[in-house]
């Protein structure tokens, strides 16, 4: 067990089962968004979390410009924690851009890996107009890039409630705004732009570990189009379409996170 790769992406683990379950957070976020899922598999797993480099509470020390201008630098975080724990056929839960970080993983060692579970995943976030509808134009991302520049806690406070689009729970957005406030505004728009200049389609055929693809409904970041496209391109897929709006639905709604990642953990 290398303790100063645990130490360094602020490794968490609990749980009494033997199985090992990996929570990854998405952009902007830390292993603190998985609180209301991740409890409930701790009876039956042996559950583990932890901070990206440059997140949370992982070593900003070690943070490498050069090594997370990609994913695959954070995808290298994944495995590297994965050798320190010496998992084996382990549930790979990840937000956002990091079931791509977690698909990227498994290519590079199946091993670790015995399934991926992606909420509100996307291979690529740009429109390749009229093959491929992503969301974003790159005007959109350019002038988002430069909002964090000018005014990262502005960019926080507009952000937070469109994407977490439940307006009626308006806590959920103050929470989502104070988390993207706490993060290193240089890394940050690092991450924004590894993240939204992303491209992963060509990856996806190379997938061979089996995978569940959460899609949210009225997910400004990952739209239908995008969970159905994952869907037709990763071998051993399975697609749910989720009652949960917006794109953090393990903060809006745990209860139904649980029940589909559960079903199809038993099923």
């Amino acid at each position: 067990m290398n303790k100063s790769i645990l130490s360094r992406n602020n490794v968490t683990i609990v749980g009494k089962g033997e199985r090992p379950m990996v929570f990854a957070h998405g952009f902007g976020c830390d292993q603190e968004m998985w609180r209301h899922v991740a409890p409930a598999f701790e009876e039956d797993y042996k559950v583990i979390l932890f901070d990206y480099v440059g997140s949370g509470k992982s070593n900003l020390n070690d943070y490498d410009p050069g090594r997370y201008g990609h994913l695959n630098g954070y995808a290298q975080d994944v495995l590297e924690i994965a050798e320190s724990l010496d998992l084996r056929d382990a549930v790979f839960v990840g937000h956002s851009v990091s079931g791509m970080i977690g698909t990227l993983a498994s290519i590079r060692n199946s091993d670790y890996f015995g399934q991926l579970i992606m909420l509100g995943p996307s291979p690529r976030y740009l429109n390749d107009l009229p093959d491929y509808l992503g969301g974003f134009d790159r005007n959109d991302i350019l002038e988002l890039l430069t909002m964090m520049e000018m005014n990262f806690t502005g960019w926080a406070s507009y952000l937070a409630p469109i994407v977490m689009n439940n307006p009626e729970r308006g806590e959920l957005a103050v929470e989502l705004e104070r988390t993207f406030c706490s993060r290193d505004p240089a890394i940050a728009r690092q991450f924004a732009e590894v993240t939204f200049f992303s491209d992963c389609r060509e990856q996806l055929e190379k997938v061979t570990v089996p995978s569940l693809i959460l899609q949210c409904s009225e997910d400004s970041i990952a739209p239908k189009e995008v969970g159905d496209y994952l869907h037709a391109h990763l071998k051993n897929s399975t697609l749910k379409l989720m009652r949960a709006k917006g794109h953090y639905p393990h903060l809006s709604h745990p209860e139904e996170t649980v029940q589909l990642i559960t079903e199809y953990l038993t099923s």
